[in-house]
Order: C-alpha cells, then structure tokens, then sequence
C-alpha cells in the first residue's frame, strides 16, 4: 500500500508575550493510499494547526513531514504550493470560493492555473455529481451555503487530488444540509480512490472515517470505535 503522508514526532510550539506555548508534542502517524480518518479534538486543541502542518502550509518546530513521498521540509515555499496545486485538494468550513467568479469559474480555476485542458467540461461533469449543473452560472452570493459546498468539493475534486485535507467542512450548515454534505464528500472521495483526513468536533461524521485521533493539550491518539463510543457517552 503507497505511503501518502508520515508525520513523525512531530511539535510545534509558538512564542507568545514572552512564553511559550507547545500546540502539538510528539505527534506520530501514517497514512496510506485510500485510507479516510479523522482528527477530533476541543476547540484550540492544535487540530487545525496540525492539518496545516500536513498540508506543507506552515513548518513545524521539530520533527518531519513526509507528503506524497516528498519531504516538506527540504521544499522551498514554491516548491510546497506546487505539490499541492498538482496532488492535493482542500475543503474549508467557510468555503473559500472567489466571488466574482461562477461556480462553474470556480470550480475549473485549479485546472486552469495547471493550465490543464478540457477544464469547463471537466467541471460540468462534477458539478452534475454535486447536484449543481443547473447553477453553474450562479454567483457564490446567489447559491445557499450548501450550495456554495458542494461547489468547493466539486473543486477540490478537480485535479483528482491523492489526498484531501477537510477541515470542518459541515461547521456552517444546519444538519440536514451537512448530511447531505457528508454523503457526498464520501461518495467522490470512495470513487476516486483519495486519501482523506479530516478535522472536526462532530464525533458523529469523524466515526464515517476508516480511523478515528483524538487531540488533546497537544496529545494524539488513535481510538479504536469502541473507544470512540465510550467518549461519546462520556460526554
């Protein structure tokens, strides 16, 4: 099975008002080709600071970072933005789409920057999927926020990335919306074979992933379902 990403002892401390502040020590794991999982934890417990650290967007204080069989820390920031242009997809809580561009022009963008070609029909196919064909000509501000989702992981499927890094991507839809959401994340991502990590504080979706962390003071931990279900109670 292809190794897509390693993280090994990693830390990352930041240096605040004269003190330091350690947000992840000694974290440690691996994932491989079309494996799904999901990282939990309390809100400023380091999980979106580490989804960054994997994703080659900021450098950690000690440890290494392996993507894609490449070294993060050996790469220049060009280098980083590259790799993740061509491999990797994102989907974020607040959707990140450019307003001044359709959801069709949205989602064809990552192809074009590649300068890739059949990017518009590329992205028809997948706006159809996502159940948006008809409003490919909308603006973001014209499509509800669920709407405006399934336009981002329309686009974060584009370039049929190896892995995709989720962070929070149902915290700012009501339920039934993110249910809907949720099903469609797994069902691309299951066709197309991705590698997904996601972050989330909702125990519910995090347990739809093959593996289930937990971070806490800037812990890691990998729970079995059975523990999963037993913190859930807990709570």
């Amino acid at each position: 099975m292809n190794e897509i990403l390693r993280v090994a002892q990693v830390a990352k401390r930041y240096e605040s008002v004269g003190r330091s502040v350690d947000v992840l020590r000694d974290t440690s794991f691996t994932l491989y080709a079309g494996e799904s999982a999901a990282i939990v934890g309390p809100s400023g417990s380091g999980k979106t600071t580490l989804l960054g650290l994997c994703a080659g967007l900021d450098t950690p204080t000690s440890g290494s970072l392996t993507l894609l069989g490449a070294d993060l820390a050996a790469m220049s920031e060009g280098e980083r933005a590259a790799l993740r242009n061509r491999k990797v997809g994102f989907i974020f809580q607040s959707f990140h789409l450019m307003p001044s561009l359709t959801a069709l022009e949205n989602v064809t963008l990552p192809l074009e920057l590649l300068g890739r070609g059949n990017a518009e029909q590329a992205a028809i196919t997948l706006l159809d999927q996502v159940g948006l064909a008809d409003r490919r000509h909308h603006y973001p501000a014209q499509l509800s926020g669920g709407e405006q989702q399934r336009v981002a992981i329309a686009r974060a499927f584009i370039n049929q990335p190896e892995i995709l890094f989720a962070d929070e991507p149902t915290g700012n839809l009501d339920l039934e919306t993110s249910e809907r959401i949720t099903d469609l994340l797994f069902t691309l991502n299951r066709e197309q074979g991705t590698t997904l990590l996601l972050i989330t504080h909702d125990l519910e979706l995090a347990k739809k992933t093959g593996r289930l962390f937990r971070i806490n003071h800037g812990q890691l931990m990998e729970e079995t379902n059975q523990q999963a279900q037993i913190a859930e109670v807990a709570l």
